[in-house]
């Protein structure tokens, strides 16, 4: 990195900052928005945003920290949450021009354990339609694109997340995770993320496979964050129990005799394009020259199990689809309505199929993984794709013909995230998926803390920003 702007310290940065009175929660939201004015006409990952109130809540947090009384242990860093986790007062439109908008009524548990944290939410983040595109294509939100480079995707469906965490709207993000959600746009913006185990973070409306998860260009920063959003509330009524975690220990990992898988072949759909084959094949390879054991795993996934939870997704897309009010049905794109159509003739005996399936690929992913502590492999077989595509196909016959690497952890409720592992020769990020065993979420961290250390200095991303970003804020020392 050539240089640091408040607008891109660390969470934890930010706090000791405050609390030895080097700078103050102003001081980084003025540089935080300094950042947002300069990018988000590009990158466009913002909804929402209420940046004079954020104003307000720094100087607030500020005048809390000169009396050395912070309200929590998120006191003034700024946060961003993705628009389908619910905050009071703003609307949650889903992505979709279709969506009657309607202010929520309260905060969804990630959004309320950081307020009362005392992290400023910034704004909500972009998705693409109904959460069901790997991409920042939306019938209602502007076209969000990748940082790197404008015409390239962001991936999604956290779609705003990813690009803010990349582009410096401040460290700590929030999105969700159903099929790679949170690890897709990781992977392409080359930031850090983790899709818990399912109900390790509590979240309304909870769904089988569905997470919130973190999404940060540090694991460390990921670690503060859980330790926040894994408070108990009893609205998921598909939560774990509360568990005391340690996630300061992030950072205490030896890969020595720890037992890895390297799966390199899902399966199913798109194949592993040779750079990213290449870059987890290195990074599985700095994990055994530290006495990691590693081996290679043939796929557990198949062609058929991915088209019975497509088909799935498809059903459940249609009821919602017919749902809705007849003239509001045609503002969704026309992907979506493609993709979703499909889902009108399934029989009954074809659904319940598919819904069978999702439980036999908990099965084979859980069994196949067990007696390893991780398993290496992509994140997604391929590099990002044109920004205005919907997919890595673009194609709704093919739509979900790159998640066979991701899904299967969402049904296994396996902890899994995602870590830049380099980049193809045209600059396009790489992501190194490490998933471990269920409940471990703090194993996968360390072992992601670790590699990120680890990993050859051509695959950690150099955050280099515009001169001026930090016209509110200083330099960090």
């Amino acid at each position: 990195m050539k240089r640091t702007t408040l607008a891109d310290a660390t969470a934890s940065e930010m706090l000791n900052g405050y609390r030895s009175g080097d700078f103050t929660p102003r001081e980084v939201m003025g540089a935080v928005i300094s950042r947002i004015e300069l990018r988000e006409p590009a990158v466009k990952a913002l909804w929402g945003q209420d940046l004079d109130g954020a104003i307000a809540q720094a100087d607030a947090s500020s005048k809390r920290w000169m009396k050395k009384e912070p309200i929590g242990a998120l006191d003034g860093v700024p946060i961003t949450i993705k628009e389908n986790i619910a905050t009071k007062g703003t609307s949650i439109p889903l992505g979709a021009a279709s969506t009657v908008l309607t202010p929520a009524s309260a905060d969804a548990p990630p959004a309320a354990r950081v307020r009362e944290a005392g992290a400023i939410i910034i704004a909500k983040t972009t998705m693409p339609d109904l959460g069901m595109l790997s991409s920042g294509l939306s019938s209602f939100h502007a076209l969000t694109s990748n940082p790197w480079n404008p015409t390239w995707n962001p991936g999604g469906s956290s779609a705003g997340g990813g690009a803010s965490a990349a582009v410096g709207y401040g460290p700590l993000h929030m999105g969700t995770d159903i099929g790679g959600s949170l690890r897709l746009p990781g992977a392409w913006n080359a930031v850090v993320s983790l899709k818990p185990s399912n109900g390790r973070i509590p979240i309304d409306p909870p769904f089988f496979g569905r997470v919130a998860g973190p999404m940060t260009r540090t694991t460390g920063d990921s670690a503060l964050l859980m330790s926040v959003v894994t408070a108990p509330d009893a609205r998921d009524y598909m939560s774990l129990p509360p568990a005391d975690i340690a996630w300061n220990t992030y950072n205490e990992f030896s890969p020595k005799g720890k037992r890895i898988a390297l799966h390199l072949d899902a399966g199913c759909g798109l194949p592993v394009e040779p750079h990213t084959f290449a870059a987890i094949t290195d990074a599985a390879k700095t994990f055994e020259s530290a006495g990691a054991l590693v081996e290679i795993i043939p796929p557990f996934f198949s062609e058929e199990a991915l088209h019975e939870l497509d088909t799935f997704w498809r059903v459940r897309g249609w009821v919602d689809y017919n749902a809705m009010p007849a003239e509001r049905r045609k503002l969704l794109l026309p992907f979506i309505i493609e993709w979703l159509s499909a889902g009108e003739n399934v029989t009954s005996a074809e659904l319940m199929r598919c819904v069978n399936r999702k439980l036999e690929v908990r099965k084979s992913t859980q069994l196949a993984t067990e007696k390893y502590d991780f398993v290496l492999s992509p994140v997604s077989p391929v590099l990002t794709y044109p920004v205005h595509w919907a997919m890595p196909t673009n194609d709704p016959a093919r739509a979900m013909a790159h998640i066979g690497f991701t899904v299967p952890y969402n049904m296994s409720e396996q902890p899994a995230s995602s870590i830049n592992a380099g980049f193809s020769p045209d600059g396009r990020a790489i992501g190194l998926q490490i998933s471990g065993r269920r409940f471990d979420d703090l194993g996968v961290l360390q072992a992601t803390h670790w590699y990120e250390n680890a990993r050859p200095a051509l695959a950690k991303p150099n955050w280099e920003i515009p001169s001026n970003a930090d016209s509110y804020g200083g330099d960090l020392a």
